[in-house]
């Protein structure tokens, strides 16, 4: 596979997903694999399944851990409708892979506003994007043990269009997660990367 000079991430989801973890693993793979790497985070009320984001850039040299408006080379979403806030992040041939997962804000359990059918989402989302792949990430990762390992679902699937060999993968995971979650998120690793990507790759 052809090195990229830089790739630029978001990753967008909930409180409890993972998505913090995934990003930490993105983050060290990218460092282990030669690139330069910064990274961002904004947690909000993440601990009361609040918005939590991510933003991971690897470059020859990074600057900034902020990625700019139509610069992301991926949108990771572990919610759908957080992945629908931030397509306008997407690079012209930017790729979104999306959890095909509802967790309903506060406002919309309230009646105060209404959740996007998946149709909405996906419309907004391939406006920017060339393709966006929907993924059982959360239904996957709930058969092989924990339904919280869907951000390491999404990663495995994710790996297929990043140039980091498999053994920096699996020492990553093995360095960065509890012990006894090891052989989870090896095996959801694995069962993302094993999708088939909806491009043939």
């Amino acid at each position: 596979m052809n090195r990229p000079e830089k790739i630029d991430f978001i990753l967008a989801g909930v409180g409890g997903q993972g998505t913090i973890l995934a990003s930490d693993i993105l983050t060290e793979a990218g460092y282990r694999s030669g690139y330069d790497v910064k990274k961002s985070e904004v947690h909000g009320m993440s601990q009361r399944g609040g918005s939590v984001e991510s933003q991971v850039r690897w470059g020859s040299a990074v600057r900034s851990p902020l990625v700019e408006k139509g610069r992301a080379d991926f949108l990771v979403g572990f919610e759908m409708l957080e992945a629908a806030r931030w397509p306008a992040y997407l690079a012209p041939g930017g790729l979104a892979l999306v959890n095909r997962y509802r967790i309903f804000p506060p406002a919309v359990n309230t009646g105060h506003a209404d959740y996007p059918a998946e149709e909405e989402i996906d419309r907004r989302i391939a406006a920017r994007a060339r393709l966006v792949w929907w993924i059982d990430a959360t239904g996957l990762a709930a058969g092989l043990g924990h339904p919280a390992a869907a951000g390491v679902v999404l990663l495995g699937a994710l790996a297929n269009y990043l140039p980091v060999a498999d053994e920096v993968w699996q020492t990553v995971v093995q360095d960065l997660v509890p012990p006894r979650h090891v052989d989870l998120n090896r095996r959801a690793f694995a069962a993302g990367r094993a999708l088939a990507c909806p491009d043939g790759r």
